[in-house]
């Protein structure tokens, strides 16, 4: 084989992959964001797990005022100290449902009262080829957590 057909034949393979590049390097890319999407609702979703269960335990153990307008503002502050900076993103709607057993109207905290807490979230979706699989171009998600006092028994 003469150095002009070796030459043709490197230009000819150089430029095949070229093309094969330019096919395949769109699919990658999208897959590898959307790889990266995913992992980040996923993170959304356990950090506000987190962050729910850090307000139902401070709505039980952590409460100074038991009037229930600083009680609750109290136990979103704690939500949102713990959720990252993801509160403000998200714009959750909070549900505090409490189940005092004494009849108060106070939040939570006395022996065998019963907290829950549910936020529904709304995260957006950053990826304009995923977002046809999330209605509104959003991840909608609901957290919740419940925690019950136990009675302290000396």
């Amino acid at each position: 084989m003469s150095a002009s057909m070796r030459s043709r034949a490197k230009k000819k393979a150089r430029g095949s992959s070229i093309v094969e590049f330019a096919l395949i390097a769109p699919l990658f890319l999208f897959l590898l964001i959307a790889i990266i999407e995913l992992g980040l609702l996923f993170w959304a979703n356990l950090t506000m797990q987190y962050a729910v269960a850090e307000g139902a335990r401070h709505a039980l153990v952590g409460q100074r005022n038991p009037a229930p307008n600083t009680a609750s503002r109290a136990v979103i502050r704690k939500i949102e100290d713990s959720s990252m900076g993801l509160y403000g993103r998200l714009d959750p709607v909070i549900s505090i449902h409490n189940g005092a057993q004494y009849g108060s109207s106070a939040m939570a905290g006395g022996p065998g009262d019963i907290v829950v807490l549910q936020l529904d979230c709304a995260w957006p979706i950053l990826t304009p080829l995923l977002m046809p699989f999330f209605s509104g171009g959003k991840y909608r998600f609901s957290v919740a957590a419940a925690m019950r006092s136990e009675a302290f028994l000396p």
